[in-house]
């Protein structure tokens, strides 16, 4: 039976399955039984869709205290109604027009803590590489409302008197800040924590063991560089077995070059790192990996392409300032003992320095920044993203339909054309007397030489294309990445206009202010580090990947020529 209902909040939809609602709108609610705190119904346009139960009431003939009424006039009554769990439905059943992004890993290996490190499935998901949009801070899935990075849990030792900053925030919060809270509680902004950061909600703890600095170079904020700088190969995809060959697997061979000794590692210990990553590196573009495989698992092409996207992988995290240093990284490259790997797994994903607690670790530079310059140089950063972007796409798909030209295609026209010029051969061989035995063998010879230039196109892009696509492919995932990033600085900027809008209006302490627009600076210098950091790295990849291009480009095209020109010496002295 269909209800009446209205607005208590705007509400901007997200994809097909949702419907925007503007606040008092009139809505025709379905049914009053909420789907993982969705209700369906129809707005005032006549638009049938999804919205968030808690941003709309139901009207009854009865009075209100007679009945459940879905409302809420604060934005943490949404925290209460959605829990981790229902956070989880509503990404994977409700909001499926997000696409795979929502398909979570977070807590897949919580519940294996006793099994061997080797037991761990490898699945069978077939996962495509994101592209923008779609996923959450940093490409990976939304986080649940009780996600440990939004607010630090309780086991967290605070210090026995809050800093000056912590108790102008949390006297302000007695008193009912002024400064609002996204109602949106899906947003990125809200999940990664960094709302509660910035708005002084996030406890600073008694001792904080790690620590990243930020110091200011010729082009601005970077990443202080490793202090140990190091490297890592990836070799040897060996196929193994277990259970008297009841499971396979293809083990890789991982050799840092700060440890000297190898360790060996499965698909399914870089994807525990990969999620582990995910959680702690709230403003920090992971790479991500290469992407599993339903079927075929265990071919060739499909072993060699994962290693070389892993190699690739691996250099982007050892060149990163900050997550080479990582503590969880550093045990999966040096860790042999079994008993020892499950000590540092759990100590892992305890770790309480993760999202919005992660941005308590950075030490930045004592340099003025004005936030509107910051502001100017983020949006010129995501104008670019955008830009490269769309450019790596558009490289990506060419290359890939060259690829599929090389093996098909042109192998197959130069393979014609062999063909032909074999049966002109034959065809001069009909009338022995008038034949020249040496020009049928010449021209024999020459399609023989158009058919193995045919195959020659077809071995190219193991030389160079591909490596093309493994880099592109990497920076697509970076690129990903960005937007979420971006817009949790923009929340930041956000909320410090709206605190010294409303100091001028004499409705919020100086100090609350100075203390958000603090704290944005360090979101800020985060951000610009990042910024930095990926400007340089993409300077050395593709000026790389154009070198090694060219270069298997000239080699080719110069055997190409060496072949053809041995077959035109045979016609000299005919």
């Amino acid at each position: 039976m269909a209800l009446k209902g209205r607005a208590l909040y705007d509400f901007r939809s997200e994809n097909k399955e949702e419907i925007s609602i503007q606040q008092d709108e009139d809505l025709v609610i379905f049914s009053e039984i909420s789907l993982d705190g969705w209700l369906q119904g129809q707005n005032s346009s006549g638009e049938t869709g999804l919205f968030p139960a808690s941003y709309v009431e139901i009207i009854r003939s009865d009075t209100c205290s007679n009945h459940a009424c879905y409302s809420s006039s604060t934005a943490d009554s949404l925290g209460s109604q959605v829990s981790s769990h229902d956070s989880a439905c509503v990404a994977s059943s409700v909001r499926t027009g997000e696409g795979s992004g929502f398909l979570s890993n977070q807590g897949s290996f919580e519940d294996d803590d006793d099994d061997d490190w080797d037991d761990w499935d490898d699945g069978c998901t077939v996962v495509e590489e994101p592209r923008s949009g779609g996923l959450g801070t940093n490409g990976h899935p939304p986080l649940n409302l009780s996600y440990p990075g939004a607010y630090p849990s309780q086991h967290m030792a605070f210090r026995p008197k809050p800093s000056l900053e912590r108790q102008d925030s949390l006297a302000f919060a007695k008193r009912g800040s002024v400064v609002g809270r996204n109602l949106n509680r899906f947003s990125c902004f809200v999940r990664s924590g960094v709302e509660a950061f910035i708005l002084g909600d996030v406890p600073m703890m008694t001792k904080i063991i790690e620590t990243y600095s930020i110091e200011m170079g010729p082009l601005g904020p970077q990443w202080k560089a490793n202090p140990h700088p190091f490297a890592c190969t990836v070799e040897d995809p060996t196929k193994q077995t277990k259970f008297k060959g009841i499971k396979s697997y293809i083990s890789y061979k991982l050799t840092p070059s700060h440890v000297g000794s190898p360790v060996y590692r499965r698909y399914k210990h870089f994807d525990w790192l990969y999620n582990r990553l995910l959680n702690k590196f709230t403003v920090i573009s992971v790479p991500h990996l290469p992407e599993k495989q339903a079927t075929g698992r265990f071919e060739e092409d499909f072993i060699e392409k994962r290693k070389r996207r892993l190699i690739l992988w691996m250099d982007h995290m050892t060149s990163h300032p900050v997550l080479s240093q990582y503590e969880g990284f550093q045990h999966f490259l040096s860790c042999l003992d079994n008993r020892q790997w499950k000590m540092g797994k759990r100590r892992a994903e305890r770790d309480e320095m993760v999202g919005a607690s992660f941005l308590l670790t950075f030490q930045i530079p004592t340099e003025h920044q004005d936030l509107q310059d910051v502001e100017d140089r983020v949006d010129t950063f995501k104008a670019f993203s955008k830009k490269m972007d769309d450019s790596v796409l558009q490289l990506s798909t060419i290359a890939s339909e060259l690829v599929r030209k090389h093996v098909g295609g042109f192998r197959k026209e130069f393979q014609k054309l062999g063909s032909a010029f074999q049966a002109i051969s034959h065809s001069f061989q009909m009338d022995p007397p008038f034949g020249s035995e040496a020009l049928n063998n010449a021209i024999s010879h020459t399609g023989r030489t158009y058919e193995a230039v045919g195959e020659m196109f077809a071995e190219q892009p193991k030389n160079d294309l591909f490596q093309m696509l493994d880099m592109l492919s990497l920076y697509q995932g970076l690129l990903s990445n960005f937007p979420d990033i971006i817009h949790l600085q923009k929340g930041a900027f956000a909320k410090v206009k709206e605190s010294q809008r409303m100091t001028d209006e004499g409705r919020m302490a100086q100090e609350e202010t100075d203390g958000i627009r603090r704290r944005c600076r360090v979101v800020g210098f985060a951000l610009q580090a990042e910024m930095n950091h990926f400007h340089q790295r993409r300077e050395l990849d593709f000026k790389h990947m154009m070198q090694s291009y060219l270069r298997q480009q000239i080699l080719f095209y110069q055997r190409v020529g060496q072949q053809l020109e041995k077959t035109l010496h045979m016609y000299d002295h005919l």
